[in-house]
């Protein structure tokens, strides 16, 4: 392949990765999506592809979709099991983010949320809220009508909203300010005041520090308070997990602050926040090591700013 081929697909595989993460929620089958294109793209006569662009992005969306539809995910993603990948603010994978609908697109809560969504209605949701597809397109991209198109992104949006109803955007400094509080109301042990920065509706979901078989789930105020402070209540048997002793940063991980755990560069534990009016509205905390590789990567080449919590 000659080298204008390869810089034309080079210059938009940061879109068609952004493309794949929204629509699988890993950062690692994304890149294994966005390479199967480029080998696809290698092996193909393009010598017939009027609008290289479009082709691409075909190509990628279904690629995605055969994933999405394969034995091996449905059982990697039946309910209970799966979190999505949280990124670093930053991160080329995390797209375009010029429009509220864009940045929501790509938050950990509507990941999770799309998981919900058949497949085609995810690609058409996907296509539209962040890319900005016309329908006629959607539709030549997903193999349907156009009335399809408008159907499926109307179903999905529809869910959507019905399950973020309320949540609105949060300015990004004053949700830092109530993660601080939080952070220091964990590690100081004050259980009251953790219970009080919860909304009424608050959820919590783990990977129980990486090791669990199931997710946790907590939905009362009271439960959420009490795992959050037995995870920051530090202990030998949890720095000798960890591998040593580590220092709390917050940083913006998929658009909202989250409180990263950091051992010598290296991040061994992220708890993310979503925070509406004032208050904590959910956490996710993620520990196993092949959700946090991106992440961990990116934070190596990042210049942090100095931790909440130095000494744990």
């Amino acid at each position: 392949m000659d080298s204008a081929a390869v810089d034309r697909f080079e210059a938009g595989r940061d879109r068609l990765a952004s493309l794949a993460y929204r629509l699988l929620g890993s950062a690692a089958d994304a890149e294994d999506a966005v390479q199967d294109t480029f080998l696809r793209w290698q092996a193909t006569d393009r010598e017939r592809i009027e609008v290289p662009e479009a082709w691409l992005t075909k190509v990628v969306t279904n690629l995605c979709l055969d994933r999405l539809r394969s034995a091996q995910a449905r059982h990697e993603r039946a309910a209970g099991d799966w979190l999505p990948e949280p990124l670093l603010d930053g991160d080329p994978m995390l797209g375009p983010a010029d429009t509220f609908e864009q940045r929501e697109s790509v938050s950990l809560a509507v990941l999770a949320l799309m998981e919900r969504l058949s497949p085609v209605e995810r690609a058409a949701y996907v296509l539209r809220e962040a890319f900005s597809y016309p329908h006629a397109e959607i539709a030549g991209i997903l193999g349907i009508t156009e009335s399809a198109s408008q159907q499926h992104v109307h179903r999905a949006r529809g869910r959507v909203t019905a399950e973020r109803r309320g949540r609105g955007e949060v300015d990004p400094a004053s949700a830092r300010r109530v993660v601080e509080e939080f952070l220091a109301a964990a590690t100081s042990g004050r259980t009251e005041r953790l219970v009080a920065m919860l909304t009424a509706d608050a959820t919590a979901i783990s990977d129980g520090a990486g090791l669990a078989r199931r997710l946790l789930r907590y939905r009362t105020r009271e439960r959420i308070a009490s795992y959050v402070r037995a995870g920051f209540k530090p202990t030998p048997a949890k720095r000798r997990l960890a591998g040593g002793s580590p220092a709390f940063h917050i940083a913006l991980v998929n658009g909202s602050p989250a409180v990263l755990a950091v051992i010598e560069d290296r991040v061994v534990g992220a708890v993310a926040f979503e925070v509406s009016d004032g208050k904590v509205a959910s956490l996710r905390g993620i520990a196993a090591p092949d959700r946090l590789a991106r992440l961990d990567e990116a934070w190596r080449q990042h210049k942090p700013d100095a931790p909440v919590v130095a000494a744990w």
